[in-house]
Formats: structure tokens, sequence, C-alpha cells
């Protein structure tokens, strides 16, 4: 693997190589993991707007909307309320994109980074790893997450990988998982927050049927979130078949550190004003399954003071030739 862009130049993108994969990273824009290429073939979100700075209050789609971002300690905008009484403000997918990362270490082989969070006393550090595998390349990332403050701290976290789809490509779960929890669907249209929905072939609210697995056409409108889980052993990874691009991208978990997979598909569907539209699917290996930190549940977690928490997780690349 090759490194490019030297340690301490946190204002300079960092890329990664191994054999024809490249991956950069934006440590002054959140950390962002702007690009995942093999060859020519960009495999994330291309951005919707220009990069720019960010404030702490701006909404996700005033941004980019690219990408690969980590969400804490909210992918949703809420209000939760402390032990102590307090009250604090969590802005739209959290507050990790919103700043710059500095560099912790920098390998031949891996880059760590951490990031800040400013609405709760919350610190996460990143190793990014990159090498080719038997069938392809595989991506390692090992998190951790710190309670900085003296006293017990509420948190949620997301990877938000918004992976390109072309019309056709599919979206593959774990033959077990039948159903998934809705968070939210454009117009309503498999119904509303909060209810199941089956998998793979769900019901519309207007009548008929579709498949969620299958990629439409940025005309279709699309832009639904659900979640699959709590996971047991075997359900510990999701997939994305690229039929044009020829890659499998595959995701592994450990179920016992991050029981859910939430699942953004959004074809055109996001976001809502005029302008480029989202043509993407997002596996988004996460801690709840639901968008807010204020809705709690068995799934809700919080950090004893100083007390940290790691889990890790891999994205393989593989040609479809060589998984068929």
């Amino acid at each position: 693997m090759a490194q490019e862009a030297m340690a301490g130049l946190e204002n300079e993108n960092v890329v990664l190589r191994a054999g024809d994969l490249s991956l950069t990273l934006l440590p002054h824009l959140g950390g962002k993991i702007a690009s995942i290429k093999i060859g020519d073939n960009e495999l994330l979100q291309a951005p919707l707007l220009h990069y720019a700075s960010r404030t702490q209050t701006m909404a996700f789609d005033e941004s980019d909307a690219s990408g690969w971002d980590e969400c804490l300690p909210s992918v949703a905008p809420c209000s939760v309320l402390l032990a102590d009484g307090s009250t604090v403000q969590i802005p739209d997918h959290g507050d990790l994109w919103r700043v710059q990362w500095h560099s912790m270490v920098n390998r031949a082989d891996s880059v760590t980074y951490r990031g800040d969070c400013f609405s709760l006393p919350l610190r996460l550090e990143r190793t990014v790893r990159l090498s080719e595998s038997a069938r392809g390349f595989e991506l390692g990332l090992d998190y951790s997450v710190t309670n900085l403050a003296m006293e017990p701290t509420p948190w949620s976290w997301a990877a938000h990988p918004l992976f390109a789809v072309d019309p056709g490509d599919r979206i593959v779960l774990p033959d077990s998982i039948k159903s998934l929890r809705l968070e939210g669907s454009g117009g309503n249209r498999l119904g509303n927050g909060g209810d199941s929905v089956s998998w793979p072939t769900a019901k519309l609210t207007a009548g008929g049927e579709t498949d969620l697995s299958l990629a439409q056409s940025i005309d279709s409108g699309v832009g639904d979130k659900l979640f699959a889980g709590p996971l047991n052993k075997s359900e510990n990874w999701c997939a994305l078949e690229r039929l044009n691009a020829g890659v499998r991208i595959k995701i592994g978990i450990d179920p016992a550190d991050t029981p859910y997979f939430g699942l953004w598909i959004c074809y055109g569907g996001w976001p809502d004003q005029p302008g480029k539209k989202q043509m993407c699917a997002a596996l988004e290996p996460a801690t709840a399954p639901v968008d807010s930190l204020a809705e709690t549940g068995p799934w809700s977690r919080v950090l004893p003071p100083g007390d940290c928490f790691s889990w890790s997780m891999t994205v393989e690349f593989e040609s479809i030739a060589s998984v068929n």
C-alpha cells in the first residue's frame, strides 16, 4: 500500500492506495472519505455541491452530501435531556462531518485521525487500513469513542457511506432477514415511521409492490430509510452488487458491537429542494435502529465518565466474476 500526503498536513487530502484501488480522505472536512476508486471507476456518491466550510447548525443538504461521513452522536437533529437535567441540541447528521479532524498516527499501511464532537463531550478515533486480498481489496476501519466528560454521556453512531448505484444494481442481505423497520419514506410510499416493511418485496401504500433490493432510475424519486436488526451472529454482513462496475461491495461487522444495519436508498428522492439529487445506496452499520438519539430503547447507550468503546468493520471489494 502507498500513502500520499505528509502526516500533520491536516488541510491536505490523504490518499491511500492498494493496487488499482485508491481512497481519498479529507481531514479538514470532517474526516470525510471523499472517494473510493477502482481504476477510474468511482464507487461513492459524487458531491451535489462544491466542498465548502461547514457551520455547527447547517443542514446536511446545505453541504456536498456525498462520500462517506461518520454520524455521531446522532443521525437526526434532536434535543437530548441529560442526566443533570440540562438539554443539548444535536444538529443534522451529528457533529463530526462539520469539524476538522486531527492526525494521530500515520503508518505505511494505515492512518488514524480523530474528531471531537461539540454538542456532547465525545471523541471519535478512526483508523483506516487498505490492502489487497485474494479476490480484490479490503478496507478495514477500527473505531473508538471516548467520553471526555466527568458525567455519563449518551451516544449513537452510524457509518454513512453513500455508495453510487446504477439502475439494476442490487442490495443483498442475509436470507434470514425478512423484514425491516421503516424510519421514513418519501411520500410515505412504504408507510409511516416505525412500520415493519417486508424485505425484499414490500407493499406500497398506493397499491402494488416494489423490490427494495433493486436500484431504480433517478427519475423514480425514491428516498427511503430502513433498519435491519437487531442482528444475530450469522447476520454480520450486507452487500451491494454494482453490475456495470463489476464489483461486489460487502460490509462485515460484529453484531455484538453494532447490532443494526441502516439502509438509505435514494434514487432521485433527496434533497427536497431543486438541484442535483442523490443516486446512491448507503449500507450503514449502526448502534441503534433509529436515527434520533432522543428516541430511546433497549438499544440506547451511555458512556461512563472517561470510558471508551471500540469496534471495527470491514469493506470488501470483490470482482463479481470471482463471486459468481
